[in-house]
C-alpha cells in the first residue's frame, strides 16, 4: 500500500490543475492497476515457491544394474514424491551399463519434464542407455575414474550392434537430449555413431567414451567430485535435509530373480518337472516344481519387459496340448508333437527378447537356439543323473520297495492266467492301451499293445506274461 501512495499523489495534483484529465486517469487506473496487482501476486507466488524450494530436501535416487520397466517405475514414484515434498533437488547416483531403450526413453522424459533441477552423478559408468539418462538430467558430476558414453544399440542376446534404424533413433535422442539442457549435440552423437568424428576427441570409426577428465574437459560434465558431499559443494548447494530413496522389497526381488543364474535354475525346474509330471498319474509334487518354475522364470521377465503375453501363451497352449493328447487322445500323434513345438517356440521366443511380432535377426535366433539347446542337454543329462543315482540315497530307498523277489527265495509268479491265451472276450471299458476286460465270466484288467480299443470291442487274448495279460482287438465278423 505505501508503494502505491506517491502514485496517488501525482494523480490527485493532476486531476485539480485539470478537470478535463480525469476520464483518462479513470481509464489509466482501470487498466494499469490490475496488471500492477497480478504482476505481484505472481512475483509473491514466484518467490514464495522458491523459498519453499530453498528449505525443501535434497532426493537421492541410485540407478543401478539393467534399465528396465520396473527401474521405470521405481524413478517415476520417486520423482513423484519429490515434487510433492517440494524437494531442492534430485540426485541420481548412477552406475549401469546400459538395458532397454525404451525404458530409458520413459526415464529421460520424465527427469526433462520435472521442475526440480536434477543432478546425475556418475560413480563409475553411464554407459549406453545410462549416458542417455545422464544427458537428460540438468548437471553432470562425475567422480574421477568414472566413465560416460558408448551408447550404441546392441542386441541383448549377442552384444552385437543393433540394425541401422536402431541406431538412427538412439542418435536423435542422444542429440535431442543434450540440446535441451544446452550440452553439444555432436559429441553425444558421437557417443552412438562411429562414423561421428570429432577433431581432436575421436577419430571416425571408434564409438566415443568419456572419461570424467575428459568429460570435465569438454563440457559433458559440470564438476568432479568422488563424495556425495562433494557434489553439493561443486554446485554450490546449502546443506539440505537428504532423503535416500530405495527400491520396494517387490522391485529388488523381481530384479533379483531375473538374474541370468536363477533364470537357468527356473527354466530346468520348469522341465524337469513337467517331464516328471507327465510320466506320472495325477497332479503331484513335480508338477507344483514345475509350475513354479514356469512362473519364477516368465513372471520377472514379463513385467520387466522382457517377455511378451503371446510368448507365455504360445508355452501354456503348448502345455495343455500335450495334457490333451495324454488325457484325451490315445497315443502319440499331432497334438503331443505341436505342444512340444509350441513349448519350444514359447522358450526360444522369450529367450530372444522383447522384438513384439518382428523377426529377429540371425544373430538373435542363432544366440536363443544355443541357449535353448544347452539349457536343453543340460536337462537330459540332470534326468541321467537324477534316474542313476536318486534310486540309491537312502530317502527314495525308503519310499519304494527295493527289496529282492528272486524264484530262489521262493517268489514265484502267478501264472493262473496262462490258460487264457486264445480265450476271446469284450471289453468293458476303454482300452488305453490298459482297462478292463471280461474274459470267461472274469474282469479282468488287460492291456493292448500301444492301442486304443473302446468299449464294447471284441478282443482276444494273445500273450500272457505273469500277471500282464495282453490283448488284440477281434475284426467285427469275427466278434
Amino acid at each position: 500500500m505505501q508503494l502505491l501512495e506517491p502514485l496517488r499523489q501525482i494523480l490527485r495534483r493532476l486531476r485539480q490543475s485539470n478537470p478535463a484529465l480525469r476520464p483518462v486517469m479513470l481509464r489509466f487506473l482501470h487498466c494499469w492497476l490490475p496488471l500492477r496487482w497480478g504482476a505481484a501476486l505472481m512475483l509473491w507466488a514466484l518467490m514464495h515457491q522458491a523459498a519453499r524450494a530453498e528449505e525443501g530436501p535434497v532426493y537421492v535416487v541410485a540407478i543401478e544394474g539393467m534399465i528396465d520397466n520396473v527401474l521405470v517405475q521405481y524413478v517415476d514414484r520417486a520423482l513423484t514424491e519429490a515434487e510433492g515434498a517440494d524437494a531442492a533437488l534430485i540426485v541420481f547416483h548412477i552406475d549401469t551399463f546400459g538395458g532397454l531403450l525404451e525404458a530409458a526413453d520413459r526415464i529421460r522424459q520424465r527427469i526433462l519434464d520435472t521442475p526440480i533441477p536434477t543432478v546425475a552423478w556418475i560413480d563409475k559408468n553411464a554407459a549406453s542407455a545410462g549416458a542417455l539418462i545422464a544427458y537428460a538430467c540438468d548437471r553432470i558430476v562425475m567422480a574421477p575414474g568414472a566413465s560416460i558414453g558408448a551408447a550404441t544399440v546392441v542386441e541383448g542376446t549377442t552384444g552385437e550392434p543393433a540394425p541401422d534404424k536402431y541406431q538412427s533413433y538412439m542418435r536423435g535422442l542422444m542429440r535431442a537430449t543434450a540440446e535441451a539442457n544446452g550440452r553439444d549435440p555432436r559429441i553425444a552423437e558421437a557417443m552412438v555413431d562411429p562414423d561421428v568424428a570429432i577433431e581432436g576427441l575421436v577419430p571416425a570409426g571408434k564409438v566415443l567414451t568419456l572419461s570424467a577428465t575428459e568429460a570435465l574437459r569438454w563440457g559433458v560434465a559440470d564438476a568432479l567430485a568422488a563424495t556425495l558431499e562433494e557434489v553439493f559443494q561443486a554446485l554450490g548447494y546449502s546443506p539440505h535435509p537428504i532423503v535416500t530413496y530405495a527400491q520396494t522389497p517387490l522391485e529388488r526381488g523381481l530384479r533379483l530373480l531375473a538374474s541370468p543364474v536363477l533364470q537357468t535354475i527356473f527354466l530346468l525346474m520348469m522341465l524337469v518337472g513337467l517331464y516328471i509330471e507327465l510320466q506320472t498319474p495325477g497332479v503331484g509334487l513335480a508338477g507344483l516344481v514345475g509350475g513354479l518354475g514356469a512362473l519364477l522364470f516368465f513372471a520377472p521377465n514379463y513385467l520387466m519387459g522382457l517377455v511378451e503375453f503371446w510368448e507365455v501363451l504360445l508355452f501354456l497352449v503348448g502345455v495343455g496340448l500335450l495334457l490333451v493328447e495324454l488325457l484325451v487322445l490315445p497315443g502319440f500323434g499331432i497334438a503331443g508333437i505341436a505342444g512340444i513345438l509350441c513349448m519350444l517356440g514359447g522358450l526360444l521366443a522369450a529367450l530372444i527378447g522383447n522384438i513384439g511380432f518382428s523377426f529377429p535377426s540371425v544373430r538373435q535366433l542363432t544366440s536363443a537356439l544355443l541357449t535353448l539347446t544347452a539349457t536343453l542337454v543340460l536337462f537330459g543329462v540332470l534326468l541321467a543323473v537324477i534316474g542313476r543315482y536318486l534310486p540309491r540315497t537312502r530317502r527314495f530307498q525308503s519310499l519304494i520297495l527295493t527289496s529282492g523277489l528272486s524264484r530262489s527265495q521262493g517268489y514265484t509268479t502267478r501264472m493262473i492266467e496262462a490258460h487264457l491265451v486264445g480265450r476271446q472276450g469284450r471289453a468293458v471299458t476303454p482300452l488305453r492301451p490298459t482297462g478292463v476286460a471280461e474274459i470267461d465270466g472274469q474282469r479282468l484288467e488287460v492291456t493292448t499293445p500301444g492301442l486304443f480299443v473302446p468299449a464294447g470291442t471284441a478282443v482276444e487274448v494273445v500273450r500272457v506274461h505273469g500277471s500282464r495279460i495282453e490283448v488284440r482287438p477281434l475284426p467285427a465278423e469275427t466278434a
